[in-house]
């Protein structure tokens, strides 16, 4: 008799969440249809009108208007775009705006142009400390700015963390910058349906969306970007977005991503109320099986669909192993560093060890995770950190 497979329970939605029926409607509802949305025949003017409602509706979700919504293919791609087209068009304002304030807690779509920036273009980049649970040093922000205010072409920091979830204080670092007049850009693609995010009260002047974080489809984000800032392009060719994103439009993907966003912050509210609970309930049910679990991250101010654990004496991926072998799919940090045998730089940045940080896992619920979800997880991670354990020993 044919053995069944054992169940998928799902933990990893801060890699990637499955499409909301919202988004696959829209989506395949254009896959059919032909048409480029530069062109300017009917079957073009068809595309760029479903290009331009979701351009409205994305506008209408996140309180900015709709020239501010900057399709990409992604949050890497708008990241980019943001960090070295604000670099580079700062810099040509004013040659002596060479650097760069960061947090050291960032995604590698962020720190991996900051780098580039540093080794190609001249850039010095500072990056700025965060405490035991991952969040910015609002002073020591404030001390890298006034050393020279006016070196400083741009500030990056990230809304949420995508390891352990800490909200950064996004308030206080706008209000800074304002006091020099320096944008602000901020990588939201963990933020948009966990927390509430006004891209117009917040005051920054960039911020990035992703479409798979949200609901959406992979392969299209957006850089949300005042009408006032200066980008400089990465991509030339058509200049089909403001002359700063070139590149023949993905309209299915767009209006799937559109759809998305939209769902995502209608049921913001209630969406982060229904996963904080059964964050809570799994943060209790882990420590019952394994009582010395230390849970990284800010307490409070934090994702509600977040839970970021160290294993004391565990490698983290052995443990992800372990308890995939029983069906339950989490991550060991960022999955864009996945299989990279060292240690998570926002762990390291965080003051922990090494090997503390190498131990940790991420469980990351979404709009499919169950309370049956936790109870499978508490079910398989005691006898997964007494193999693992034994393993290392």
């Amino acid at each position: 008799m044919t053995a069944q497979p054992t169940p998928t329970v799902y933990l990893d939605h801060a890699a990637t969440t499955p499409m909301v029926p919202a988004a696959i409607e829209a989506m395949t509802s254009h896959l059919s249809d032909v048409g480029n949305a530069s062109s300017l025949h009917a079957s073009g003017r068809r595309a760029r009108r479903i290009v331009e409602e979701s351009r409205e509706t994305i506008a209408g979700a996140l309180n900015c208007r709709p020239g501010e919504v900057v399709f990409t293919s992604g949050g890497t791609e708008a990241d980019n775009l943001a960090v070295k087209g604000l670099y580079w068009s700062r810099r040509a304002e004013d040659p002596r705006r060479l650097r760069f304030l960061a947090s050291a807690v960032e995604h590698h779509a962020v720190l991996d142009p900051l780098a580039w920036l540093e080794e190609h273009e001249g850039a010095a980049v500072n990056l700025q400390t965060v405490d035991r649970d991952g969040r910015l040093s609002v002073e020591g922000l404030r001390t890298a700015i006034e050393r020279e205010p006016a070196s400083v072409a741009a500030i990056t920091v990230m809304w949420a963390n995508n390891e352990v979830g800490t909200l950064q204080p996004i308030d206080d670092v706008v209000a800074l910058a304002g006091e020099h007049g320096i944008p602000v850009h901020t990588d939201a693609v963990q933020a948009i349906g966990s927390v509430p995010v006004d891209f117009a009260a917040s005051g920054v002047d960039a911020l990035s969306v992703s479409g798979h974080k949200v609901g959406g489809p992979q392969g299209v984000g957006a850089l949300v970007v005042r009408r006032e800032i200066e980008l400089t392009a990465l991509l030339h060719g058509g200049g089909q977005e403001r002359d700063v994103r070139s590149g023949t439009l993905d309209v299915p993907a767009i209006a799937g991503f559109a759809a998305a966003v939209e769902w995502a912050v209608k049921e913001q509210a209630e969406h982060a109320s229904r996963l904080a609970d059964l964050r809570s309930h799994l943060i209790e049910a882990v420590r019952r099986e394994v009582p010395d679990v230390i849970l990284n991250g800010d307490p409070v101010l934090r994702l509600p669909g977040n839970v970021h654990l160290s294993f004391p004496g565990c490698e983290g991926d052995s443990l992800l192993m372990l308890l995939d072998a029983h069906g339950v799919e989490c991550s060991t940090g960022s999955a864009c560093s996945a299989g990279v045998p060292q240690p998570s730089h926002v762990l390291i940045a965080m003051g922990r060890e090494p090997g503390e940080a190498r131990s940790s896992l991420r469980f990351s619920l979404g709009h499919t995770s169950t309370a049956t979800d936790v109870d499978a997880v508490a079910a398989a991670i005691g006898p997964a950190v007494e193999r693992a354990r034994a393993v290392r020993a």
